[in-house]
């Protein structure tokens, strides 16, 4: 058994003291990160409760329900962000990527303290394929608000499409992934994958444009 606000408070506090010493951009991007491993842990929080109501198997609970409850958790710091403050597209994907980061670094140091860290096998499977795949699944989300954004369509149905999208591509990655054999391998796989895929866009300028290059519909 492992104590996670311990584990949450050790991990913090530096940050904490560090974003007394940096400037905007980067204090930015730590708080994004201290705010996705608070994220992480509420997730569990709720994933755990919904397991014990329901009765769930811990694979159907891993396919059904975590990667709704983490991917909405996910979503709330990135949708107070983009309301209230208004930043352009290429602050938002810094913010997303940091929310990404922090969850899966959380989470992986505490499965890492559950399990052991002797197989590096395990060890390298954890950071290149779950630790990616939170990160991809956020970015897909920002990415799909900066297009409804751009295009004027910010509305509920809208932003529960673009939730839609970064579910789907957690609940795929985690069916993939409930079996030993070739399915899993495809499952360990598809993160990179698809951080290469969302990186040369990224490169060349195609997301992070602000939306004010976009443009606007005729009146």
């Amino acid at each position: 058994m492992i104590y996670a606000e311990n584990i949450l408070i050790c991990i913090a506090v530096p940050l904490v003291i560090s974003v007394l010493f940096l400037k905007k951009s980067a204090r930015r991007f730590v708080c994004a990160f201290l705010t996705g491993m608070v994220v992480c842990l509420l997730s569990a929080y709720i994933a755990g409760f919904l397991n014990l109501v329901t009765g769930m198997g811990e694979n159907d609970t891993a396919v059904f329900l975590s990667p709704i409850v983490e991917e909405l958790m996910k979503l709330m710091p990135i949708l107070f962000y983009l309301l209230v403050f208004l930043p352009e597209d290429s602050g938002l994907l810094p913010v997303a990527v940091g929310v990404g980061a922090g969850f899966a670094t959380f989470e992986n140091c505490c499965y890492i303290l559950t399990s052991g860290a002797e197989n590096l096998g395990y060890v390298l499977i954890r950071g290149m394929a779950v630790g990616v795949m939170h990160i991809v699944s956020i970015l897909t989300l920002t990415i799909a608000l900066i297009a409804l954004r751009r295009y004027r369509a910010m509305t509920f149905s809208g932003v529960a499409g673009a939730l839609s999208l970064a579910v789907l591509f957690h609940a795929l990655y985690n069916l993939l992934v409930s079996e030993p054999g070739i399915s899993s391998y495809v499952g360990y796989a598809l993160p990179v994958l698809t951080a290469a895929v969302l990186y040369l866009p990224s490169k060349k300028g195609w997301i992070s444009q602000d939306a004010a290059e976009v443009p606007s519909e005729p009146r």
